[in-house]
């Protein structure tokens, strides 16, 4: 019996198979945009050795299907033996100069080297990946023998092999989208939900009347959640903006239109407005229209410094549209951010317009990763056509966002996919942990569009056609913080990117997709165009920034 058990969990192990699925690991090995881990690597090795050894059997059953020559003899031996040689030489001297291009990558990014290979991890979780992976092919092969042994009895083989892979195949889609998805979504959902702490568990509203939240205000306290309920009371107030420019301040208006706040994005986006109104902030100098993250967090490195700069003579104003962290709202809860920073933008924009323009304040967007994406998604250029907003502010952008795409695609010739030029530089540019957006040929034009990216950042730089050709930053020189060993393998740079972008988050500030607040400064300042500003003002504000988080400019957790 344990040999029966023993016998179906190999079944017919396929060498060649694993030759190249061990090809796929030792491709795994070279760097990509995010140092890895012992654990990490080891999954990710993993996981591209089954995929290899899967590609591998479909190319076998393909092979056979097509009615092709078996190939044995001397000859075929003597390749497939030549062939594990050069393959093993590949996987050991992989995994010597891992360490290497690891630490390399560490440094680059100001982290501390690590001191050993930690080899006994990487083949440990390697193995259990690979194991874990087989016996699941395993699995999935015996339900296909099964239902093709029924179609036998009901029809030829040819076809019954045809509707096996097909049933399975539904069978497999159904039961993964009906019924173990939407059970993620659920649960995922009502956990950060909880995790938000709405109604009984939400802490005192503010005592000041001029904040979103008090007993005065149109949005209930109770269920803005815990990201809204932060960005709402953390803001520097007018006393601390005055200390640190020396002159009178006003306290920023923000406004936050949580979930629960209302059923549907037009609600939500029409209490927003109403909330404006109330605070009189179409007073203001400056107006934003923020996007938040998945979970409803508004970046603070992001808002602080704006404020500081316009010396509070600003209002800012979001609704959130998930309670999800972003990767999980991005595949789980994708129309959601679109549509609540749609009602948003046709909201306020459709009140803003009806101002005269001397006595209304000058009107911008912002986002920041998902909320990048569902910001560009809102303005509508048909919208804005024939009053248009003022600039855009766009951070870390998702690399399915289509403008961007548009936008990226569109770079002048010679200029870096991660730090592209835009024409004369008059509506858009770009920033990095390196440039503020205020390189160009040309002046600005009436509309300022910037976009902040790192080259780093596989949020950014994901790209899905990966899988089988080289992105465009992969065929440039590498920017300063990324490795000068950059290896393109079909299926596994693709997977490499994957896993970057789930360690993106815990990157040092300035990489990966951990978005600095002083990097915000610079293009905050190209964008707004703060009255009186000078550079010594951006190196100031950039160095009270650095002096720490409890004086405001800080970033959080997403």
């Amino acid at each position: 019996m344990k040999r029966g058990l023993w016998s179906w969990l190999v079944g017919n192990f396929c060498a060649p198979c694993f030759l190249l699925g061990l090809l796929f690991f030792a491709a795994s090995l070279t760097p990509s945009l995010i140092p890895r881990g012992p654990l990490e690597q080891g999954v990710l090795g993993g996981l591209v050795t089954a995929l290899g050894y899967l590609i591998g059997m479909i190319i076998a059953l393909l092979w056979c299907a097509a009615d092709m020559p078996h190939l044995s003899g001397r000859p075929v031996k003597v390749i497939f033996w030549i062939l594990t040689v050069l393959v093993f030489v590949f996987f050991f001297w992989a995994l010597g100069f891992s360490l290497t291009w690891q630490n390399e990558l560490r440094q680059k990014m100001g982290m501390e080297p690590a001191e050993a290979l930690d080899l006994p991890s990487i083949l440990i979780s390697a193995a259990a990946t690979f194991i874990l992976a087989y016996v699941f092919g395993r699995l999935i092969g015996s339900l296909f023998r099964l239902v093709r042994a029924w179609f036998y009895r009901i029809m030829p083989p040819r076809r019954a092999n045809v509707l096996g892979v097909i049933t399975v195949v539904l069978a497999l889609f159904i039961v993964t989208r009906e019924g173990l998805w939407d059970w993620v979504i659920t649960a995922l959902d009502e956990s950060y939900e909880v995790a938000q702490a709405l109604f009984e568990d939400a802490p005192p509203p503010p005592d000041n009347p001029r904040m979103t939240g008090s007993e005065t205000s149109l949005v209930a306290w109770d269920a803005i959640g815990e990201p809204g309920r932060d960005f709402i009371t953390s803001g520097p107030d007018a006393e601390a903006i005055a200390a640190f420019t020396g002159r009178p301040a006003l306290d920023p208006i923000r406004v936050y239109v949580g979930r629960a706040n209302a059923e549907t994005p037009r609600e939500r986006a029409e209490l927003a407005l109403a909330e404006l109104k109330r605070l009189n902030a179409f007073d203001r100098e400056v107006l934003i229209i923020a996007s938040p993250t998945g979970t409803g967090w508004m970046d603070p490195g992001a808002h602080d410094p704006v404020e500081y700069m316009h010396n509070g003579n600003i209002a800012t104003v979001g609704a959130q549209y998930s309670y999800l962290q972003s990767p999980l709202a991005l595949i789980l809860e994708t129309s959601t951010g679109l549509e609540q920073a749609t009602a948003l933008q046709d909201v306020v924009h459709g009140y803003w317009k009806t101002l005269p323009a001397d006595q209304r304040p000058r009107l911008y967007v912002h986002g920041l990763s998902l909320g990048a994406w569902s910001s560009m998604y809102a303005t509508n250029i048909f919208r804005f056509m024939d009053d248009p907003i003022d600039g855009a502010f766009w951070a870390g952008p998702p690399f399915p966002s289509a403008f961007w795409n548009y936008v990226q695609n569109r770079r002048n010739a010679g200029s870096p996919w991660v730090l592209p030029q835009i024409g004369e530089g008059r509506i858009i540019r770009y920033a990095s942990h390196r440039a503020d957006a205020s390189d160009a040929s040309a002046p600005w034009g009436d509309i300022r569009i910037v976009f902040l990216q790192y080259s780093s950042d596989p949020i950014v730089l994901y790209d899905p056609a990966s899988l089988w050709r080289a992105p465009p930053w992969m065929r440039e020189p590498p920017a300063e913080d990324m490795s000068e060993h950059l290896l393109f393998m079909p299926v596994v740079t693709q997977f490499q990117l994957a896993l970057d972008m789930a360690l993106s988050f815990g990157s040092p500030p300035g990489h990966g997709h951990a978005y600095y607040a002083r990097d915000y400064i610079g293009p905050w300042v190209q964008v707004t165009d703060p009255e009186g500003w000078t550079q010594e003002d951006t190196e100031k504000l950039q160095a009270h920034c650095n002096i720490g988080f409890q004086l405001g400019c800080r970033n959080g957790d997403r």
